[in-house]
């Protein structure tokens, strides 16, 4: 008798090879066969006319708080995903001084968009160190497993306290007690490590992050608590001096080598193509391939789409929230600024204002908003509105820019109509990063690379700007099903989302539907497999808000072999555990 019979469906198993009919059974939380599996089931799940996969990896969350109070880690638990990587970008929340709560809040909230007010109501504390913080967020149950990796900042102001800022240099004290910290919680169970060295990263005061300037002494001073660990990853987020010029590019992946030598482990960057250097991308990939064969495992994380933000009445940002008529009225309720702007004579004075300031000292918001703001016109060459099935591959002709050209009438006119439709519900799409060339072209270059991952979802973070934590379903949807040239064949593309990145994070327990393995699973009817419109819920602490993401065509997703979801809602199983690396602890 077996505890759950997934029978009659298309088994994509993990592995790349080519699907094949069959079903699943499971017991005591794991696979127990694969293809032929005589035998009666407590559960029997139909997955006719659908596919089965293994349980997707994200390796790029920022639920570091949200794991706290949320058991469901929606939205990356109703778009397929069963384990999620935490501790991205050098920020997190452990280890910590009680007296530091708030500056790791701040941290937080700057660099991720998480509203501060929700952490600091929603976060239970009661750790001080890593390991009691793994223990601590375990005792309570989640929709998925967790995966955690010990964040440079988190690490910088725990040893280094009041000096932890960007422009203060560790001594040799101050490493020798990182790397202290760093060992022991990788002993304890913790998957890896990461640093944050981008410039767009601030602190909700608008400072620096204390690891954002770190040196190649401290990294690779860190980077020796690996010595005599078996497991462990390292990630690593850079502009590569991109604001500083191009000319300081080399110096800086320099850096990067030098960290992977120093680790020893499987290191990834974050990989996408800026405007500010359009090539960037392909000379990361050059270095990355260097390195490759000198023999270091380097990995690059690539997004599934354009990598920008989502406008709106609600949102974090939108575009008139620089112009003095709209600041007067920023405070007030949608339904209140949408009658207020559907004023004929609010909108012909707006319209002849410009965007005053919004970055600089003191503000979180990066400098690249004050420029985009100030640039408006042109930036509506790169907006669309999202609509009720969004597209995240428009062409340009669907541009706001374009309709204002066939309208005869201002961009910036048309934005302001456009941000009152659907009662002030409606949002733009803005893809910043990956989209120069109004294509996705260079995005399936870089998933294609032998050296690339799925990941940059950033699930959990910029709650008020992205959803990205869907990520998963599009790779599927659009990679595989939808987009007329460059498509990925489904069996390679499973074998990303599930073996790859398992693998990569050392997972040897799941990622491929095998005898033995864990029952991580979904249930996907591929064709009617689509992404439903962003929308903002206010269902954080405190009353923030977030935008979610829904999707249709999950039938069904199991972890542990318990569903946790059917249907795109939850079953209220809670089988999720923190992962302690190779049982460490």
């Amino acid at each position: 008798m077996f505890d759950l019979k997934i029978v009659g469906g298309t088994l994509v198993d993990g592995t790349g090879g080519p699907p094949v009919r069959g079903d699943v059974a499971v017991e005591g939380g794991r696979i127990v066969a694969v293809g032929a599996a005589p035998g009666e089931a407590r559960r029997v799940l139909d997955a006719e006319g659908a596919i089965v996969t293994p349980g997707f990896v994200d390796l790029h969350t920022h639920y570091d708080g949200q794991v706290s109070w949320d058991p469901y880690l929606d939205a990356s638990s109703l778009h397929g995903v069963t384990t999620c990587v935490m501790g991205n970008c050098g920020t997190g929340f452990a280890p910590v001084h009680d007296a530091d709560h708030g500056r790791l809040i701040e941290l937080m909230e700057g660099i991720e968009d998480i509203p501060g007010a929700a952490l600091a109501e929603g976060i239970r504390w009661g750790w001080r160190s890593f390991a009691e913080y793994m223990d601590v967020i375990d005792r309570t149950d989640h929709a998925v497993d967790l995966v955690m990796q010990v964040p440079h900042d988190a690490l910088r102001v725990f040893a280094m306290g009041a000096r932890a800022v960007a422009e203060e240099a560790a001594t040799e004290d101050d490493i020798a007690r990182m790397r202290q910290l760093l060992a022991e919680a990788l002993r304890a169970g913790a998957a890896g490590f990461s640093t944050g060295r981008s410039d767009n990263h601030r602190s909700s005061r608008g400072e620096a992050t204390p690891a954002s300037e770190a040196k190649q002494a401290e990294l690779c001073g860190i980077a020796g608590a690996f010595a005599g660990i078996e497991h462990g990853v390292v990630q690593v987020v850079s502009d590569f001096d991109l604001a500083a010029g191009e000319e300081r590019f080399e110096p800086e992946f320099d850096i990067v080598m030098a960290l992977a030598r120093a680790a020893k482990k499987p290191l990834s960057i974050s990989l996408m193509q800026r405007d500010q250097a359009a090539n960037q991308w392909r000379r990361i990939l050059e270095r990355v391939e260097q390195g490759r064969a000198e023999g270091l495992d380097l990995r690059v994380q690539a997004g599934a789409r354009g990598i920008g933000v989502l406008l709106g009445l609600e949102t974090t940002f939108m575009p008139f929230m620089g112009f003095p008529s709209y600041k007067r009225i920023a405070l007030l309720s949608r339904e209140e600024r949408v009658r207020a702007m559907r004023d004929p004579a609010f909108k012909a004075r707006l319209l002849t204002e410009r965007s005053e300031p919004l970055a600089g000292d003191g503000s979180a918001i990066p400098p690249l908003a004050d420029l985009l703001l100030a640039n408006i016109d042109k930036v509506a060459l790169r907006l669309f509105r999202l609509g009720e099935n969004p597209d995240y591959e428009p062409p340009m002709e669907s541009s706001l820019y374009a309709e204002a050209y066939a309208k005869h009438e201002a961009p910036l006119s048309v934005i302001y109509d456009a941000l009152l439709e659907d009662e002030g519900k409606q949002l733009l799409y803005f893809p910043i990063y990956n989209y120069t060339e109004f294509s996705l072209d260079n995005v399936r270059t870089m998933l294609a690379h032998p050296a690339a991952l799925p990941g940059l979802s950033d699930g959990g973070a910029h709650v008020g700007t992205v959803c990205d934590g869907s990520f998963s379903t599009f790779l599927l949807a659009h990679w595989v099903r939808d987009r007329k040239q460059g498509r990925f064949p489904l069996e390679a593309m499973v074998k990303k989302m599930t073996h790859d990145t398992a693998a990569y994070m050392g997972l040897g327990d799941r990622g491929v539907l095998r005898p033995g393995k864990k029952a991580d699973l979904n249930i996907i009817d591929l064709d009617a497999l689509a992404l439903e419109r962003p929308r903002l819920a206010y269902d954080l602490p405190a009353g923030g808000r977030r935008l979610v993401q829904s999707a249709r065509g999950y039938r069904a997703t199991v972890v542990s072999g318990k569903v946790t979801a059917t249907h795109g809602a939850f079953t209220g199983e809670l089988p999720g555990r923190v992962v302690r690396a190779f049982g460490a602890g």
